[in-house]
């Protein structure tokens, strides 16, 4: 069983003056979290317990963040130099002492220096300047939308994904670029790559760029076996 806990709706720091310098992180390999995304997580591991703990206690802010390397198996790897923060705005708090929970993005952030390990998970000394724009109010202007959504049906059945196209195609455009950038199965580097796009537009061309690659590794594998 679990206990269930939801936070009010209030949006939190609305600019990067009220963020703070120094967050919790949490590297993962393949996880992305975008300004206005939302991620759910599976908490088990007793350090990134403690830290959903001491995040909850105060504000509840955690940083989303890759290891360079996916198949790192060291307990500090070496993290990518950009990650992005978000805040838990709902949580589920297990009887086997696990966390679920769902962190809401606000902005990305630089990395630049680390402090000592507590309880065992890391925590980053951040920068935000760089993108103040990430907690501006999103909009569809300039999104591709028209190329988008045939590369994304393309992509579908390359990897044999089932997608609600009737949700798909109701969805604004800027809320479809930071939900499929965050739910596809793109590799890592590639995720990383979305991240550090400069803006919407950009993540939502290379998004287009890497369905295309897609397809064409499909072509290529099927010409092959012919």
């Amino acid at each position: 069983g679990y206990r269930l806990c939801c936070f009010r709706s209030d949006m939190g720091p609305t600019s990067i003056t009220e963020l703070p310098g120094t967050i919790p992180v949490f590297p993962l390999p393949g996880a992305l979290l975008l300004p206005f995304g939302k991620l759910p997580l599976n908490i088990f591991e007793p350090r990134y317990v403690a830290m959903v703990e001491d995040a909850l206690a105060g504000n509840r802010m955690i940083g989303m963040i890759q290891p360079e390397d996916p198949e790192a198996v060291a307990d500090d790897p070496s993290l990518y130099a950009i990650g992005c923060a978000g805040r838990i705005t709902a949580f589920n708090e297990t009887d086997d002492n696990r966390f679920l929970i769902t962190l809401s993005g606000l902005c990305r952030f630089d990395v630049i220096g680390e402090q000592p390990l507590k309880d065992g998970y890391r925590r980053a000394d951040v920068a935000w300047t760089r993108f103040a724009g990430d907690m501006e109010t999103l909009s569809d202007t300039g999104l591709p939308r028209d190329r988008l959504l045939p590369a994304l049906r393309d992509y579908c059945q390359t990897r044999n994904i089932a997608a609600d196209w009737k949700a798909i195609e109701d969805a604004p455009s800027y809320q479809l670029v930071t939900s499929l950038a965050m739910l596809c199965p793109f590799a890592p580097n590639e995720k990383q790559a979305l991240l550090e796009s400069p803006g919407l537009v950009e993540r939502a061309e290379l998004m287009i760029s890497l369905m295309a690659m897609a397809a064409l590794d499909r072509d290529a594998r099927d010409t092959s076996i012919n």
